[in-house]
């Protein structure tokens, strides 16, 4: 029993990254998270030997040679049905995660990563591309479900000094899984013409790892405590989690907030939208998601080969410094995972907006007089290395982590679906509108980009709080008196911090826990 210093309120234990923690949250997210990467990019180098397939293909059913516009269409279908499946993917995450938990929709979710993994290695066999542009769908569907239902789990299995950090590890086995695309998709490994069908069929491994071992691990205890009611499975994954028998105090956290909810019930996405006591948040989630994809990052990924062999990379060589850039996200994203929790969510989006912002408006200036002046094209790539920098540490991990700190319970599900609905929703608007933008506007397009991460970093600067080391209750409190609400307990109206230490007061007397204060013994 920890021990006691005042009545009733009883020292915190911090907690630690256990084996068991530590597992948990690699497996899913390498099961998880890591497909959602590798597919985002698996398809970029073997372009040209995929386009080849789907033309002899077509000559080989028609006797004709495919037209380009039509090779450009099932090209642009292939790239864009993969967000379009990652949107509907989304909108599957309220009822799943409430109806199998976070755990058991990850797991469920490895049937929209293995089945298309097979369809994808066999397409050259059975010589058919729609079987691809399909498989590509029911992936995106397993992507748009685990770039949300990842971080909600891991952010309910963790204690609140290290929700921060382990909230990021799911975008850093993102771009781990985009740079093992991008190693794999060498012309000397797999990026060719006989190797492309086993690149695309290796997603299904991550999903079969991750089938056999995540079911040794627990389910997220407050969901099995608030919409299970089962406090016995609850404590036992909180023990097994926390690496201590003492978790009552978690427990009594858990209980409070489940009172606070018991008025609301599980939300709907139209009953989110319609409370006043969420607005400010769910505006939040939608601004920094939307500032995330709309921000340019796919664009400067796409404009990346050009600016290299502009820059005299040799044509050959560029794939190898797409590795290297590749590299550098993977490294920042690592660096936020242990910077988080000191320097705070707020400060690294303020920071990865702002330098995301400088980029872009550099970036403009140099693509314009790269031709020019001589030594610009270095300015370019310098541009690209440092808005993924800026990228890394704050706008592509963060908006998860705060997604599920700024909503409680009840409400995440359907917070979770809002958000990744929009995040997926602005990729494949980017997706569709740039080559377009791009031929419109050229180099000056990335100015439209550097406003979007302005506006964002406005907004953020303004309006959305730190939340590092809060418990979701404390949280919800801080946006209670943004939005000119309060928060309702179960059995009364008392403040939350006079609320939550009678309600843990009520437990121990009820439960006739033994206290130790100072050298004395009370019941």
């Amino acid at each position: 029993m920890a021990d006691i210093e005042e009545w009733g309120k009883p020292v915190e234990r911090r907690g630690r990254l256990t084996v068991v923690l530590a597992l948990a949250t690699l497996i899913s997210a390498f099961g998880s998270s890591f497909q959602y990467g590798y597919n985002v990019a698996v398809i970029n180098s073997p372009s040209p030997f995929m386009q080849q397939f789907y033309n002899t293909t077509y000559l080989e059913r028609y006797g004709s040679p495919m037209e380009d516009n039509f090779l450009t269409l099932l090209w642009s279908l292939s790239v864009s049905m993969y967000p379009l499946g990652g949107f509907f993917g989304s909108l599957m995450v309220a009822p799943l995660v409430n109806k199998l938990g976070r755990k058991g929709t990850l797991l469920f979710n490895n049937i929209f990563s293995m089945v298309p993994a097979v369809m994808m290695g066999v397409s050259e066999i059975a010589k058919t591309y729609e079987i691809i542009i399909v498989a590509r769908f029911i992936v995106g569907i397993c992507a748009g479900l685990s770039s949300n239902v990842v971080p909600m789990y891991l952010g309910e299995l963790s204690p609140k000094n290290l929700r921060g950090a382990l909230g990021i590890v799911p975008q850093l086995f993102i771009t781990i899984g985009i740079l093992s695309a991008q190693v794999l998709g060498i012309r000397n490994i797999l990026g060719n013409s006989t190797g492309w069908p086993l690149m695309l069929g290796l997603t299904g491994i991550p999903a079969l790892i991750e089938l056999l071992l995540l079911p040794v691990f627990p389910e997220s205890p407050r969901y099995m405590l608030i919409q299970r009611g089962d406090e016995k499975t609850a404590k036992k994954a909180l023990q097994r989690l926390r690496g201590w028998e003492d978790v009552d105090a978690e427990l009594s956290e858990m209980r409070l907030e489940d009172q606070s909810e018991k008025a609301e019930g599980h939300l709907s996405v139209l009953s989110l939208l319609s409370q006043r006591s969420l607005r400010w948040q769910l505006v939040s989630i939608i601004i920094m998601n939307m500032g995330q994809q709309l921000s340019g990052v796919n664009a400067i990924y796409y404009y990346a080969d050009n600016i290299y062999a502009t820059a005299g990379v040799n044509q050959n060589d560029i794939q190898y410094v797409t590795v290297g850039t590749g590299a550098v996200n993977v490294f920042m994203t690592i660096a936020a995972v242990f910077i988080v929790e000191a320097s705070g969510r707020r400060l690294l989006l303020l920071c990865g907006f702002g330098i995301c912002c400088g980029a872009c408006v550099l970036l403009t200036v140099a693509l314009t007089f790269q031709e020019s002046v001589t030594w610009m094209p270095y300015v370019s790539i310098t541009c690209v290395i440092i808005y993924v920098i800026g990228h890394a540490i704050g706008p592509s991990p963060i908006p998860y982590v705060v997604t599920t700190e700024m909503f409680r319970q009840s409400a995440r599900p359907a917070a979770f679906m809002v958000a990744g609905s929009v995040h997926w929703l602005s990729n494949f608007t980017v997706g569709l509108i740039f080559p377009f933008l791009e031929r419109g506007l050229g180099s000056y397009s990335f100015i439209i980009f550097s406003f979007i991460c302005l506006v964002t970093l406005v907004y953020i600067w303004l309006v959305v709080p730190e939340t590092k080391n809060k418990t979701f209750l404390e949280i919800s409190q801080m946006f209670a008196k943004m939005n000119k609400v309060e928060i309702k307990l179960g059995d009364g109206d008392l403040p939350l911090k006079e609320s939550k230490e009678t309600f843990i007061n009520k437990q121990r007397y009820e439960n006739k826990t033994c206290l130790k204060i100072k050298d004395k013994t009370v019941y």
